[in-house]
């Protein structure tokens, strides 16, 4: 077995489509087994499926997960590691917007992104730790956005719940650390990137205007590609980055140099 993950065996949340996708996609690419986690259970199996289809069987499976919920995670890891043989990779991906200023916003969506965004990664890295301990060395790459370094004025939820996946992959750093494990924790901080992320403001006002849009607002001038991240977790996932743990890893088109 070839490639810069090879015998890697990794676990992704939120991998139906957009950027959790790119990234089971490029692990499998680079030689890892990979185990797509989502509650949308046709997706992620439809994706497993075109996987396996092009690097062969057994390179990829599909778990129901509803990351909000303790008992799922336990369900979806212990199978996981029984068709993997193991888990090395946990990518702690899903996640999901309500916007709405401080105001407007509403209890309910803002529980419920705190939910998914950081709850998720509580969860996942508490369950998975056991497994990961067993795959060393082992990596976790927690996505968080660079709305969890940079506040907007409409985005608590998000700014909050991301900004609580950065401090967070941090501590697990420290942990996993302070008991000598061979097991690293990052987070990726992207900026707006093309996924269904940003269909509601396509929605509003045409795809063509809401790229354009963001786009200004990035030094580079154009919005993100969902390989941008992949290759970001690639490298995370590798022994390349052995010796990096709480790190934050910026994707933002020069954002947070301005």
């Amino acid at each position: 077995m070839s490639g810069r993950v090879a015998g890697k065996k990794a676990f992704i949340t939120g991998a139906a489509q957009g950027l959790g996708a790119a990234a089971s996609w490029r692990l499998a690419r680079e030689g890892a087994k990979v185990t797509l986690a989502d509650v949308n259970a046709a997706g992620a199996e439809a994706v497993a499926a075109a996987i396996n289809a092009e690097l062969g069987a057994d390179t990829a499976f599909a778990v129901p997960l509803d990351v909000t919920r303790e008992e799922q995670w336990t369900y979806a890891l212990e199978e996981a590691d029984a068709v993997m043989g193991g888990i090395s990779v946990l990518v702690n991906n899903a996640g999901i917007s309500r916007g709405g200023d401080i105001e407007q916003l509403s209890l309910e969506d803002w529980r419920l992104v705190m939910s998914v965004n950081a709850d998720s990664v509580f969860l996942g890295t508490k369950h998975a730790l056991k497994y990961l301990r067993a795959s060393q060395p082992a990596s976790i790459v927690n996505i968080s956005s660079i709305a969890g370094l940079i506040a907007g004025h409409n985005t608590p939820a998000y700014n909050a719940s991301k900004a609580a996946v950065w401090l967070l992959s941090k501590n697990i750093a420290l942990h996993c650390a302070k008991h000598g494990w061979d097991i690293r924790s990052n987070s990726v901080h992207p900026t707006f990137v093309d996924t269904p992320i940003l269909d509601r403001l396509r929605e509003q006002i045409g795809r063509e205007t809401a790229d354009a849009k963001l786009a200004r607002q990035i030094p580079l001038g154009r919005i993100g590609h969902p390989d941008d991240v992949a290759n970001a977790v690639l490298y995370l996932a590798s022994d390349e980055s052995r010796f990096m743990t709480g790190a934050e890893l910026k994707l933002d088109g020069g954002i947070s140099a301005m």
